[in-house]
């Protein structure tokens, strides 16, 4: 019979020397057997084998409560004069360095010689990096240690990433810089990585966009998506309400979406990207008159708040209004709008911004809607007026 548990060493002489002991637990294996060389029923003493990293005899000690039970049942079987053939016991050998070891809870991998390919990681991990082995895939291992924290898998070959990272339910750093990865998947920010997530580290793969639920991991506070070919960023950023960190340096981006306005970051970078220059006299008009049936009962649906679901529209018509457009007058538009982009200042939403450009700019185009005529209307004569 064996305990794995944490052991408080005393010496009996301490007190007598006015000393106290160290008051803290080491770990160790404890052993309950028979003398070694006998066999099961030969009779003999019962033997209790303390085994530590320096092999000192333990006095108290605090374990898991069920192996503890165990233990201390053969213990009192043992007292009571038990048969010792009934008995659970051990065989009284050394330790093995695995078992009076603490718990491991980080391991740093940085090769692919090194990478363990037969033996398991330890389930007590929170923090795991294993960068610059070329996998191709992330190994399903991984996805077992359900007290990972921390997860850096950068500078490797992983092109897709499985649904099943996000049952890492106390995962909050997620890096996987310098990759293959071409998207970013939805079912990952439908999980419970909502709750957790807070740094993620897409840079320098090839993600074009990201998916429409990605604003749904509202817990982020560092993101990071640089030198990737992105074409935009997810179209209500704004719900990214614990967002502080943003880069998206050296990517595809022409303008910023109009939700951008609502960030309250402290470092932004925007370095790098090839934004088009702002012209809100040249509108994209998309107006439908009359609006139609669809575009008044959206309208209606997102301006009054009605609660809507899959259980009551079709999951395209819930899609549509996760992305309807809002109007500088606060009305929400759909499929008849008015769309224009216009300069505004990175510090609006930003205290400390990278320059966007090679010439000190801090300022990028913006995307804005109207949901009619007379809204945009209004807003060109307040332009005219201001840059009369």
């Amino acid at each position: 019979m064996r305990l794995q548990c944490e052991v408080e060493v005393v010496s009996r002489l301490l007190p007598t020397c006015g000393l106290r002991g160290r008051g803290r637990g080491t770990r160790a294996l404890l052993s309950l057997g028979r003398q070694p060389g006998r066999a099961r029923g030969d009779g003999g003493g019962v033997y209790l084998m303390v085994c530590t990293a320096r092999d000192r005899v333990g006095a108290r000690y605090k374990a898991n409560a069920s192996s503890l039970k165990t233990f201390l049942s053969a213990v009192r079987l043992a007292h009571q004069g038990t048969n010792i053939g009934a008995l659970p016991l051990s065989a009284l050998v050394p330790a093995k360095t695995s078992e009076v070891e603490k718990p491991k809870t980080k391991m740093i991998i940085t090769s692919r010689r090194d990478y363990p390919l037969t033996k398991n990681f330890p389930y007590s991990l929170e923090h795991l990096q294993t960068s610059y082995c070329k996998l191709a895939r992330i190994d399903t291992r991984v996805l077992c240690l359900k007290k990972l924290r921390k997860l850096d898998l950068s500078h490797n070959h992983i092109q897709q990433l499985p649904a099943t990272i996000g049952d890492l339910t106390c995962l909050q750093e997620l890096n996987l810089h310098d990759n293959h990865l071409e998207s970013f998947s939805g079912a990952l920010c439908n999980s419970t990585l909502q709750q957790s997530l807070q740094l993620l580290d897409l840079s320098q793969n090839k993600i074009k966009a990201l998916p429409i639920q990605f604003c749904q991991l509202r817990e982020l506070v560092h993101l990071k998506l640089d030198d990737n070919e992105l074409i935009r960023l997810p179209f209500k950023i704004g719900q990214l309400g614990h967002l502080r960190f943003l880069s998206a340096a050296r990517n595809k981006l022409p303008f910023l979406p109009s939700d951008f306005r609502k960030l309250s970051l402290e470092n932004l970078d925007l370095f790098g990207n090839p934004f088009e220059q702002p012209n809100p006299l040249v509108p994209n008009i998309q107006l439908k008159i009359p609006l139609t049936l669809l575009e008044c009962a959206a309208r209606a649906t997102v301006n009054h708040r009605i609660p809507y679901g899959c259980h009551l529209l079709p999951s395209h018509l819930c899609e549509d209004l996760e992305v309807a457009k809002t109007c500088q007058c606060g009305s929400a538009c759909l499929s008849s709008f008015i769309q224009i982009t216009v300069t505004m200042n990175l510090h609006h939403v930003a205290h400390t911004v990278v320059l966007v450009d090679n010439m000190g700019g801090t300022e990028a185009p913006i995307i804005c809607y109207f949901c009619s005529l007379d809204c945009y209307s209004q807003f060109l004569d307040r332009y005219l007026q201001s840059n009369g």
